[in-house]
């Protein structure tokens, strides 16, 4: 193996998830007990990569719970609609995404209500300056590994301004042990996965209730794996993509998550779309989740999705952890 070093270092951040879930509960409960939060009618949540992940994950986790609408931008720019009555929700692990600072710059002429996620940089730097609300996770890591960091803290800024309840922290200790009881059927059936699907172009589908962990499956693919990857959500995908497979062939590989809160509606797509792409591939694989709320199954899958791109590296013999082109391209940016 030539990448073994890196291949060592994925392997022990993948395993430390749960454990990092864990500490970073004990960081979101300290750090929101000196948050100063005001009544807001709407929140936008900005992030790139493997810190704007974390907004679509929570946004989907409060969907059902909050009584706000929640938006997440990728972008430079925020919609018109922020103003003072927004909680503005920043988040860069490295501190430094200029996109995300760009975004925050046009919060604060806005008057809206900032918090922060960060491991420092400029962003901790500014929070510091004009006494936002903050929560610090550790640095040292690939952001897309401080996933079992960053996410959840946005849970804890939606408490402090009272947009849902406590219940979540039960929820994501249960999830945590679920982890550690299930470690190695999770990575078993991620490695069967990632032999299964290697050589392929994978596709993801999921139901729209759930295309966070397809954005996050897709994603860890991408960086990991280095390997070229879509996805697509239900019912959506019905209405568009499902024509384009009369082009489909054996060189894709189709992942369908598949959980116990589908719709009804939706799971009979999955079924008929299933059955229509199995005339153009002969890898469809289903993936489902363990758990007993939809906090404990969005973290499995999420954990699951994780180790299949860990084992697609392993199994391409690829530097899990390098992301030299993306490094280049923000160095070749900043010169202007």
């Amino acid at each position: 193996m030539k990448n073994q070093e890196a291949t060592q270092e994925m392997e022990r951040l993948i395993d430390a998830f749960p454990r990092n879930m864990v500490e970073a509960i004990k960081i979101g409960q300290a750090a929101i007990r000196s948050f100063k939060a005001k009544p807001v009618r709407n929140v936008l949540v900005s992030g790139l990569g493997g810190s704007g992940i974390g907004g679509k994950f929570a946004s989907q986790l409060v969907w059902d719970k909050c009584s706000v609408p929640v938006n997440v931008v990728n972008d430079y720019r925020i919609p018109a609609w922020v103003n003072e009555e927004t909680l503005f929700i920043a988040c860069s692990y490295s501190g430094n995404t200029e996109e995300t600072m760009s975004t925050l710059e046009e919060a604060i002429k806005r008057g809206a209500s900032i918090s922060c996620v960060t491991s420092g940089g400029k962003l901790e730097t500014l929070a510091k300056k004009h006494g936002f609300n903050m929560i610090k996770i550790p640095s040292g890591q690939p952001p897309r590994t401080s996933f079992g960091y960053n996410a959840l803290q946005q849970l804890f800024i939606y408490l402090a301004y009272g947009l849902i309840d406590d219940s979540f922290v039960t929820h994501l200790s249960a999830a945590a042990k679920l982890l550690v009881s299930e470690k190695d059927a999770i990575r078993k059936e991620a490695k069967e996965i990632a032999n299964t699907i290697s050589g392929r172009i994978p596709v993801v589908y999921s139901e729209t209730y759930w295309e966070a962990v397809a954005v996050r499956f897709r994603q860890q693919i991408n960086e990991n794996a280095k390997t070229l990857c879509w996805h697509h959500a239900l019912p959506e995908m019905n209405h568009n993509e499902l024509v384009s497979w009369a082009g489909g062939s054996k060189d894709y590989a189709v992942v369908m998550i598949r959980t116990p809160e589908d719709h009804p509606g939706t799971a009979k797509r999955m079924d008929l779309s299933k059955e229509i792409i199995e005339r153009y591939t002969d890898i469809i694989i289903e993936l489902k989740p363990k758990g007993s709320s939809r906090v404990e199954m969005f973290y499995y899958l999420t954990h699951l999705v994780d180790w299949i791109s860990y084992y697609m590296a392993v199994e391409k013999d690829v530097d899990p952890i390098e992301i030299d082109v993306i490094d280049y391209f923000k160095a070749k940016l900043s010169k202007g």
